[in-house]
C-alpha cells in the first residue's frame, strides 16, 4: 500500500515521543491523512497533530476512550467525515498498573477488568468501527501494537500480559473475519524504552533497564518508540501478502545469552 493520500486512524497518540505519536507523524511525512486520538493528554495530542500538518496533510483530533464503544464509534465517523475514507488503523492505546507477578493479593477482578477494557475490548470495537471503511477500497490494513509479555508472561503485570496474549489471538480472528479486503498484524515490541516505560519504572529501575539491554540483548541495545512506529509502517506499506501474523521484536532478548561475544 502506497500510503500518500490515505487516511489513518491512530488510537493513543497523544504522546509526542511515544510509539502512537511517532507513528502518526511517520503517517503524515508519507503524505497520509492522520487521526490522532487521545484520552486525556490535550496538549500533547495537539502538538502531535501540529507536526504531522507540518508535512501538508490533514489532521483531526479526537478526544476518545476505546473502551467505550461510543468513542470509538465516533473516532471513525470523524475521521471518514474529515478524509472521506478509511484504509489504515493503528491500535496503540493501551494501559496497566505495576504489580508484581508474585503479589497475588494486589491483582483484583476490577484490575483485570480495567485493562482488559482498553488493551482487547477496546481494540476490538475499534476494528469493529472501522471495518466497513477499511474494507470499501480492498486494500486495508490494521495494527495492532501488543507486547512481548504476551509470549512471556513477564511484564507490568499478569493482566497486562494476558490482555497482550489476547490480543493476539484477537488479531488471528480479525484476520480471519476481514480477509481478503484488510490485513491485520500485531507488533509485539519488547524491552522498549521511552516514555511508556519510563511512566511505569522508577528512574533507577529505567536506567538498569538501559544498562542490561547493552549486556544482555543480543543486538546490544533496546527499542525505542520510533523503531515500533516504523515497523508498522513497514508492514502497511510493504507486507501485502502478511495477515494474521504477531511478530516479536525484542533486540533478540527472546534468544538469551547477550551478544554471544
Amino acid at each position: 500500500m502506497n500510503v500518500k493520500g490515505k487516511a489513518a486512524i491512530v488510537t493513543g497518540s497523544s504522546s509526542p515521543e511515544g510509539i502512537g505519536g511517532e507513528a502518526a507523524k511517520l503517517l503524515a511525512s508519507r503524505g497520509c491523512n492522520v487521526l490522532v486520538n487521545y484520552a486525556g493528554n490535550a496538549a500533547g495530542a495537539e502538538q502531535v497533530a501540529a507536526d504531522c500538518r507540518a508535512h501538508g496533510v490533514k489532521v483531526v483530533v479526537v478526544k476518545g476512550n476505546v473502551a467505550e464503544d461510543a468513542d470509538c464509534v465516533n473516532m471513525v465517523n470523524e475521521a471518514v467525515k474529515a478524509f472521506g475514507r478509511l484504509d489504515i488503523l493503528i491500535n496503540n492505546a493501551a494501559t496497566t498498573n505495576p504489580i508484581k507477578h508474585k503479589d497475588l493479593h494486589l491483582l483484583d477482578r476490577a484490575e483485570f477488568e480495567r485493562v482488559f477494557a482498553v488493551n482487547v475490548i477496546g481494540n476490538f470495537q475499534m476494528c469493529r468501527a472501522a471495518a466497513p471503511h477499511l474494507k470499501a477500497h480492498g486494500d486495508g490494513a490494521i495494527v495492532n501494537i501488543s507486547s512481548v509479555g504476551a509470549f512471556r508472561a513477564g511484564g507490568s503485570s499478569m493482566a497486562y500480559c494476558a490482555s497482550k496474549a489476547a490480543l493476539n489471538n484477537l488479531t488471528l480472528s480479525m484476520a480471519r473475519a476481514l480477509a481478503p479486503e484488510v490485513r491485520v498484524n500485531a507488533l509485539c515490541p519488547g524491552g522498549l524504552f521511552g516514555p511508556w516505560t519510563n511512566k511505569i519504572l522508577s528512574d533507577e529501575a529505567y536506567q538498569a533497564r538501559v544498562e542490561a539491554a547493552k549486556k544482555q540483548f543480543p543486538l546490544g541495545k533496546g527499542l525505542w518508540p520510533i523503531d515500533v512506529a516504523q515497523a508498522a509502517l513497514s508492514v502497511i506499506e510493504g507486507f501485502g501478502t502478511m495477515t494474521g501474523e504477531a511478530i516479536r521484536m525484542d533486540a533478540g532478548q527472546h534468544l538469551g545469552g547477550g551478544s554471544g561475544t
